[in-house]
């Protein structure tokens, strides 16, 4: 499976941008998808997931209400839609996905947020 991002890029604080994970290969044998994020420092933790058929969502509690997974099955891309963004989201934003028994990772694209 490969994953690669798109969509990172700098904003002002409130402002919106939309990350999309262009995802290739064995597709047929994935259950979920995701969106982590690293700031500077810290630890990768999960944003967002979505199971693979899409049935069901699941966000931190930090992005709940701001942040939309949603995946296109027709172009095989997971998307994250990020609104009213605030400094603390900066970090770089990575795409997950899990198989059985894998799971696969992209490069990582940069989210800035400037207050």
């Amino acid at each position: 499976v490969k994953l690669v991002e798109s969509g990172g890029g700098s904003v002002q604080t409130g402002g919106s941008l939309r990350l999309s994970c262009a995802v290739s290969g064995r597709t047929d044998i994935a259950y979920s998808a995701g969106w982590f994020r690293q700031a500077s420092g810290k630890e990768r933790e999960q944003v967002a997931r979505i199971t693979w058929n899409g049935g069901s969502e699941h966000y931190s509690d930090s992005v709940k209400g701001r942040f939309t997974i949603s995946k296109d099955n027709a172009k095989n891309t997971v998307d994250l839609q990020m609104d009213d963004l605030k400094p603390e989201d900066t970090a770089v934003y990575y795409c997950n996905v899990r198989t059985v028994p894998d799971e696969y990772w992209g490069q990582g694209t940069q989210v800035i947020v400037s207050s």
